[in-house]
């Protein structure tokens, strides 16, 4: 897919790397531009107090990928990298913009020395603007700058948190999409481009439908509990055997009838507090209760089969344990084999990028690499010689 594209990755955390990630899974040749003391989330599991060594979160994101740890502060660390960039296709990075300019690493500096350069900049908050040189992650920009957790939350319920890298690896998505893009055009027109990404701007976009609404309307509703639900059919439900099933209701009154026959409650059909949409939403609390108790009769296998017989859209509520055994996530490609940085030959499952090309090698290329392996093999695709290597680690530009 993307074999022969070679991408500079000057970026730490979860976002960039994530984007990275995907480009890699698609065939490209990723090197990873690490700090000295090496990517903070080399440390997830040491920060939160574990003293697990294993580290599937920095391997999800930074499989397939050469690492060279390389201080950029220094004159000689910001030379290299130039000079890295100057034969690249793609350069992303989340460093901030402020710091990127200092050291002559911004989109300008380098569309000078490689006019063809794709050159992707992930942010919290965008390049212009009072807060674009603010320190951004998905907790802040993506979830609460956004409103996004303003609106996830129910009514009257204190805030929480999102779950670890939601926001970050859905900007990873819109990265290597905008990347993608960028680089069609550098192929048809040998001109590069400034691809600029930021957890805000994804995150309104995810949340677009509401954010549309608030726009066009100047106010949106708030997230309501079950049996506050506009729609009270496009709901949740409970089984027997205390399993939790989503319901889809098509638009209309076409659902009404057969959910009905699945309760084998046809006697509802014609209750005038349920035969139109405007009913069910006035008696909506009276409607919830009453099919809690309808589908509390049957087991999930039951209600599943019931449903299915009356083609209504519907899907269980799963626990990450049973999503990771659930074959239809394995038929769909969910779950990927990457190769253990043991060199012993082994593999663990870790989740796929998020797009599939049947017939294409779109999985990952390799291990993810150890802090700086590559540091030597970096250098001399520069031409760098031995003793100019050995001068560049004695001075600590290098590791």
């Amino acid at each position: 897919m993307l074999d022969g594209i070679k991408v500079i990755e000057h970026a730490t955390y979860m976002a960039a790397p994530g984007a990275g990630s995907i480009l890699s899974d698609w065939g490209a040749d990723v090197i990873k531009i690490e700090p000295p003391g090496g990517d903070p989330i080399r440390n997830f599991f040491s920060t939160i107090g574990t003293d697990i060594q294993d580290n599937p979160v920095f391997d999800f994101d930074n499989r397939g990928k050469k690492s060279i740890v390389l201080d950029t502060r220094t004159e000689d660390g910001q030379k290299i990298l130039r000079e890295l960039a100057a034969d690249a296709d793609v350069f992303l990075t989340n460093v901030r913009p402020g710091g990127l300019t200092r050291s002559g690493l911004d989109y300008q500096s380098l569309h000078q020395i490689n006019p063809k350069l794709v050159y992707c900049t992930l942010t919290g908050y965008g390049l212009e603007g009072p807060d674009a040189d603010k320190p951004g992650f998905d907790v802040a920009s993506f979830w609460s700058r956004a409103g996004v957790g303003h609106l996830t939350v129910p009514k009257g319920q204190d805030p929480f948190a999102l779950r670890t890298a939601f926001g970050d690896h859905t900007t990873s998505m819109a990265a290597a999409a905008g990347i993608c893009a960028a680089l069609v055009k550098a192929h048809r027109t040998g001109e590069g481009q400034l691809v600029e990404a930021s957890l805000l701007r994804a995150a309104l976009f995810a949340m677009g439908s509401d954010f549309a609404i608030q726009l066009f309307f100047g106010r949106i509703g708030s997230t309501k509990s079950r049996h506050e639900q506009i729609q009270p059919l496009m709901n949740f439900f409970k089984t027997k055997d205390g399993a939790w099933i989503c319901i889809v209701s098509r638009q209309g009154n076409v659902d009404w009838p057969p959910l009905c026959r699945v309760m084998d409650r046809a006697d509802l059909i014609e209750d005038e507090r349920f035969t139109t949409g405007k009913s069910r939403r006035a008696n909506a609390a009276d409607l919830v209760t009453l099919m809690d108790a309808e589908f509390g009769k049957y087991t999930k296998a039951e209600i599943a089969q019931r449903l299915d017989d009356e083609a209504i859209a519907w899907a269980p509520v799963q626990t990450l344990a049973e999503v990771a055994a659930d074959p239809q996530v394995a038929a769909a490609g969910g779950i990927t084999q990457v190769p253990s940085a043991s060199g012993d030959g082994s593999t663990f499952a870790s989740p796929a990028s998020p797009i599939r090309f049947p017939g294409a090698d779109d999985g990952p290329k390799g291990a993810s690499p150890r802090q700086g392996e590559h540091s030597r093999d970096v250098l001399n695709s520069l031409g760098y010689d031995a003793d100019k290597i050995d001068a560049l680690f004695d001075a600590g530009v290098v590791t």
